[in-house]
């Protein structure tokens, strides 16, 4: 099916495109490479990523400004049973002192959502349908959780549970760890994708065939589908990273 871009990122192309070009036309220089820009030197899926981390970095802020003890706002009320909730499901997966994981938790959670759900929104598109920001996602996450193991239990005592409980079981279990490590990022970036690309493909053709009431109902199970994979992200991130500081994993 072919793909027409967004008048978005038609405008961010038009206005900064040509800046881009010269920038990476020079760093392609340093190397003895010529670059040859195409039609879309920014590509859709981060003109849209650097626009939902634009609203995060200032919405939050500015909406932390109004937060108040005596008389919480709506804003305010949602985003405490958001924390709440995600700290007991912290403490669940994880275990004591859990809390602490939150931040990075939550921040790719809400970030994951926002761009899910920019896709319902007519005129934009959800970066999380391109593979590149899956894929993104997914190394921030498999980077985390494997820094957070190296840390608490130490470079040596980490690498040793790929090695299984049993010394003679080494050989075999090293490589089954390895892989099954590395299919962490695989599965996370390629879950969120096919099903948030699938959709909007879905929701194209049904815009093709009746482009009123008929895609309503698909374009409400996909709102559903944005925050259910979100939360799916999150919750995998949690049991990964219940397994790489658990002391008796």
């Amino acid at each position: 099916m072919e793909h027409h871009s967004t008048w978005i990122a038609e405008w961010v192309n038009s206005t900064l495109g040509p800046v881009v070009a010269a920038l990476l036309g020079s760093l392609y220089g340093l190397f003895g490479y010529t670059y040859a820009p195409g039609h879309m030197i920014i590509p859709e899926h981060v003109t849209f990523a650097v626009l939902v981390f634009l609203f995060c970095a200032l919405f939050f802020p500015i909406a932390g400004r109004s937060f108040s003890l005596e008389k919480p706002g709506k804003i305010q009320q949602i985003l405490e049973l958001v924390v709440e909730f995600l700290n007991g499901q912290l403490e669940e997966i994880i275990g004591h002192g859990a809390k602490k994981y939150l931040p990075m938790v939550a921040t790719i959670g809400i970030f994951i959502l926002l761009m899910n759900l920019c896709g319902q929104i007519p005129g934009f598109a959800s970066p999380t349908s391109s593979i590149n920001v899956t894929v993104g996602c997914a190394l921030v996450v498999f980077l985390y959780y494997n820094y957070l193991g190296i840390r608490k239990q130490g470079l040596v005592p980490y690498l040793k549970h790929f090695a299984g409980p049993v010394p003679l079981m080494a050989p075999l279990m090293v490589p089954i760890e390895i892989i099954s490590h590395l299919a962490r990022p695989f599965s996370l970036s390629v879950r969120l994708f096919a099903n948030i690309f699938g959709e909007h493909q879905v929701v194209a053709v049904f815009f093709g065939l009746v482009p009123f009431i008929v895609p309503l109902p698909i374009m409400a199970l996909g709102v559903f589908a944005s925050f259910l994979q979100a939360f799916i992200f999150m919750v995998l991130t949690m049991i990964y990273i219940a397994g790489a500081v658990s002391e008796e994993h």
